[in-house]
């Protein structure tokens, strides 16, 4: 089967532990959940909220963290009931044209955090450092080698790295706390909701995007599926019971660290006359100005080990996402890159051509198109969880159904307000043609597509594609089978030590009836230039040793061939069997390690995509 996550999944077991070993067998998703929930782009909406509005908005933040609990306590359930994640789950529920548009959203909003996350490692770099942020901003790529390294050393290795980085997040703004001295009067006064509109609602919807983050519900209901549990009625209620416990404590911190952070734009700021403080940078200089070195030294480390962190959990949901809807998987060193890239052109053309200062604002604006995808990723979850066929006696309540939808209806409303409010603006301008040509149907796109996530499930549920919940397809009957002949064998040798094996290999495929070719390619510079017209020295030397090799073989009774080709060995492997008419490749594999394999390619990979004969692969 097609796991979530395959390379760690069930790799935790938490059998045979009682108490609090067993509790703690089962902490550690919700933490590398909870990094997304106080990453950078939190920091710009909770800064720019906190010194324009002062403590009125800290109930648009626990009511996003409450809508977050249930939300990710909703993904939690799915991933561990029915061992699918949320992309998985959205592909066998969906046509495979609506499966495509899913990916793109959330492929999009996992730019736009990893975009937030770029700028915020930079700005902590030139907080602390004093590094240029073009600098700080491409020195980000190199957290690719940082996630691989985890990814090899296991699930526990990488919860441990997170837990690490969340800890010192944490400490830092119990600090900050304790060097600001805010009012608790005014802190409470401001759990009380109010009405929103024009800057209050851009900022209390860039603080839901920011804290309700869209990947990391893809991301919880993969975790989960990290715990080796037992699969009985008893055992999924246990598990759903530590990891309601898990997911409590670790968003219940991310709330602390996004209140502190509000709270401190509120006191240092609100309550000095710094109403327009969104820029982290700004927020660093005040803190020096009115507090002293250490409380900017702090947030600056804070902010870093924010970012660190919350990159590599990016990586692990944008592998989800790809695997989930699409079946597409590759190296997640490659996605890593893709992402990472993707990232940083917005973020270096803004310096480039707005300066570093308009950074603060693109940061926000991340967090906006966080939001607006949230609809995509909460409306099928509810759907899923709600589905009594499939989830059985764990399928939710009425209450909590209840509440999810109302959490649905509060965040897409939100966001259809913005988005309206938003065009409404540009259309109102001069030379606004791009909005009717450009955006006007993307939007009237995107609401359709969200109706249709939306009903699709209600109407379609008998009719869903049986064949789209078996992760490979159905097994196939198998007839009975004549024996195989081959009668055209090619041989690729390198004359190395591991030639014996591939051609002993080969002999024993094709016997004494098969023609067997000999097949060496020449890959100097001459020959990729002048192919077979090069008469250099080693390919002299190479048309000796296959002789050899010809020779050898007919000493033994075999009938065999030489066939030397040039340049790109996987190109000139495949256009030899082509030539020749092959019907069987046996190739050695080197069995390189990973950095040899990345620098200088596998041969058998290329050549697999090449031809349509069967190959044997020969492990040296």
């Amino acid at each position: 089967m097609n796991e979530s996550l395959g390379e760690v999944h069930s790799s935790v077991n938490t059998a045979g532990k009682k108490g609090w070993r067993k509790l703690l067998s089962f902490l550690g998703p919700a933490y590398l959940v909870s990094v997304g929930y106080m990453d950078p782009g939190n920091w710009a909406t909770d800064l720019a909220g906190g010194s324009q509005f002062g403590y009125k908005l800290i109930w648009v933040l626990l009511m996003s963290n409450l809508i977050a609990l249930l939300l990710q306590s909703l993904s939690v359930r799915l991933g561990i009931v029915q061992g699918l994640d949320l992309a998985q789950a959205s592909r066998n529920a969906y046509p495979r044209w609506a499966n495509f548009p899913l990916y793109i959203l959330a492929q999009i909003a996992i730019i736009a955090c990893d975009l937030a996350e770029i700028i915020g490692m930079a700005i902590g770099l030139n907080l602390l450092f004093g590094l240029p942020m073009i600098w700080g901003i491409s020195i980000t790529i190199l957290d690719t080698v940082l996630l691989l390294f985890l990814l090899n050393k296991g699930m526990q290795a990488m919860e441990s790295f997170i837990l690490s980085m969340v800890f010192i997040v944490g400490l830092s703004f119990l600090a900050e706390m304790f060097i600001i001295e805010p009012q608790m009067k005014d802190v409470l006064a401001g759990l009380e909701p109010s009405m929103l509109s024009g800057d209050a609602l851009y900022i209390a919807i860039g603080i839901i995007g920011a804290t309700v983050m869209p990947h990391n519900l893809y991301l919880h209901s993969s975790l989960v599926q990290t715990r080796k549990i037992d699969r009985t009625s008893k055992g999924i209620k246990e598990s759903l019971k530590y990891n309601l416990i898990d997911t409590s404590v670790a968003l219940n911190l991310a709330f602390f660290v996004n209140a502190s952070i509000l709270i401190l734009a509120a006191t240092a700021f609100h309550k000095n006359g710094y109403f327009q403080v969104a820029e982290i940078q700004d927020a660093h200089k005040l803190l020096e100005n009115i507090f002293g070195s250490l409380a900017p030294a702090l947030f600056a480390i804070a902010l870093i080990a924010a970012g660190q962190s919350s990159t590599v959990t990016g990586t692990l949901a944008g592998q989800i996402i790809m695997e989930g809807h699409l079946k597409l998987r590759i190296q997640p060193w490659i996605r890593r890159l893709i992402t990472r890239l993707l990232a940083i052109v917005p973020a270096f053309f803004t310096i480039l051509y707005f300066g570093e200062g308009a950074l603060g604002e693109l940061l926000v604006l991340s967090q906006v198109v966080l939001s607006l995808q949230l609809g995509f990723a909460v409306i099928p979850l509810i759907h899923f969880t709600s589905d009594k066929k499939k989830m059985g006696e764990f399928a939710i309540k009425p209450w909590v159904k209840v509440l999810a939808w109302l959490s649905a209806i509060i965040i897409v409303s939100l966001n259809i307000k913005l988005v309206y409010e938003e065009i409404s603006s540009w259309m109102s301008t001069g030379n606004n043609w791009w909005v009717y040509v450009f955006i006007v149907p993307l939007a009237i796109a995107v609401v359709f597509l969200l109706f249709y996530v939306s009903f699709h499930p209600l109407f379609k549920k008998q009719t869903m594609m049986i064949n789209s919940n078996v992760p490979h397809g159905r097994a196939l009957e198998i007839p009975s089978i004549e024996n195989v002949s081959y009668h055209a064998v090619g041989i690729p040798v390198d004359f190395s030590k591991y030639d014996k094996a591939t051609i002993e290999h080969a002999l024993m495929q094709g016997g004494k009836n098969a023609m067997y070719f000999l097949i060496h390619i020449v890959e100097t510079a001459g020959a990729r230039y002048h192919g077979d017209t090069v008469m250099d020295y080693e390919t002299k030397s190479d048309a000796e040793n296959l002789e050899i090799y010809r020779l050898n073989l007919e000493q033994l009774g075999y009938k065999a061939e030489t066939r030397i080709g040039y340049g790109d060995r996987a190109r000139a492997i495949s256009r030899l069997a082509r030539e020749n008419h092959l019907d069987l490749l046996v190739m050695g594999a080197h069995g390189h390690q990973a950095m040899k394999d990345m620098v200088f390619g596998t041969t058998v990979n290329a050549v697999r995509h090449r031809v349509r004969i069967p190959i044997l692969i020969v492990r040296k």
